[in-house]
């Protein structure tokens, strides 16, 4: 149930295939063996109007939204596996980055839920 929402430059797009992207990012979500098979979700949202820090520069963020209950050491891990992935496929994009929140159990409802 995790989900990856990456933030870009629509300059990305055309470096690497969406599907090249989001597979990538499973991928690395998936080697933590933090999440079930099959329940990881990757979505890419490219701009084409943006600003970073007054340019124009290349740019990925990722929004990682996990279930509550992972400790800080494998965020962490999830965090720098991602970027680290990212890296090696976009050497010469200026900024990478990753934030991860916790939905809460108690507020979280879905279709199969109710």
């Amino acid at each position: 149930m995790p989900h990856f929402v990456l933030d870009c430059s629509e300059n990305i797009i055309q470096l690497k295939s969406p599907q090249e992207i989001i597979q990538a990012v499973y991928n690395a979500a998936e080697s933590t063996e933090l999440f079930s098979e099959g329940d990881i979700k990757v979505r890419i949202h490219p701009f084409k109007y943006y600003s970073t820090g007054n340019t124009q520069d290349d740019f990925i963020h990722v929004f990682g939204n996990i279930m509550e209950g992972r400790n800080e050491a494998q965020k962490a891990n999830l965090s720098r596996k991602i970027i680290s992935t990212l890296k090696i496929m976009f050497p010469d994009v200026p900024v990478l980055s990753i934030n991860i929140r916790d939905f809460e159990k108690s507020s979280y409802c879905n279709k199969s839920m109710v």
